[in-house]
C-alpha cells in the first residue's frame, strides 16, 4: 500500500484491489461520464469481476477526508501482453491529479515487473489525458462493431529505469 498526496493536497492511498472491491469498480466503470450518450453501450453490461481482480494487477485509489475512504479510481495492468487495460477516476474526483497518480503507480508496477513498454487502447475522450501523462501515440485500434463501433487511439508508455 502506498500513500500519496494529490496536487490538491488530498491524501490518496493506492492499494491492491481486493475481491470485495469488484462491485465498486463495476459501478465506477458503468457510471463514468466519459461513457455517456453515444458511448454508453460500451459499458452498459461491463463487469469487473472477482476473477478479473485475481487474474490481473488491479489497484485502487482510496480517498481520505471528504471521500471517507471511498474508492475513487482504479487501474488494471495486464502483464502478458503488457497493457493498461482499465483506468477510471470517479467523475466527482477528476481534476485532482488522481489519474496522474494512478499512471505513476502503474509505471512503477510495470518497472518492478521488468516491463519496458505498456500499451493503452484509449477511449476517445481520454486521449488527451494519456498524451499529457507521457504516453506516445502509436496507432489506431479500428472499430469492432457491435461491441466498439468507433476507432480508438493506441498509445504506449515507455517504462524507463529510475
Amino acid at each position: 500500500m502506498s500513500s500519496r498526496t494529490s496536487p490538491g493536497s488530498q491524501p490518496i492511498t493506492i492499494r491492491r484491489a481486493a475481491v470485495r472491491d469488484a462491485k465498486r469498480l463495476t459501478r465506477l466503470v458503468r457510471g463514468s461520464g466519459a461513457y455517456a450518450d453515444k458511448y454508453a453501450a460500451a459499458v452498459a453490461g461491463y463487469r469487473v469481476g472477482p476473477d478479473y481482480i485475481e487474474a490481473h494487477r488491479v489497484f485502487v485509489a482510496v480517498g481520505a477526508d471528504e471521500d471517507g475512504g471511498r474508492v475513487i479510481g482504479f487501474y488494471s495492468l495486464v502483464l502478458e501482453p503488457p497493457e493498461l487495460d482499465l483506468l477510471f477516476v470517479a467523475d466527482e474526483a477528476q481534476g485532482r491529479g488522481i489519474g496522474r497518480l494512478l499512471v505513476a503507480h502503474m509505471q512503477s508496477e510495470a518497472r518492478a515487473a521488468g516491463l519496458d513498454r505498456v500499451k493503452v487502447v484509449a477511449h476517445l475522450p481520454a486521449a488527451d489525458f494519456y498524451h499529457r501523462v507521457g504516453a506516445v501515440r502509436t496507432g489506431t485500434a479500428f472499430a469492432n462493431p457491435p461491441a466498439v463501433p468507433w476507432d480508438r487511439p493506441e498509445f504506449e508508455f515507455r517504462i524507463t529505469s529510475e
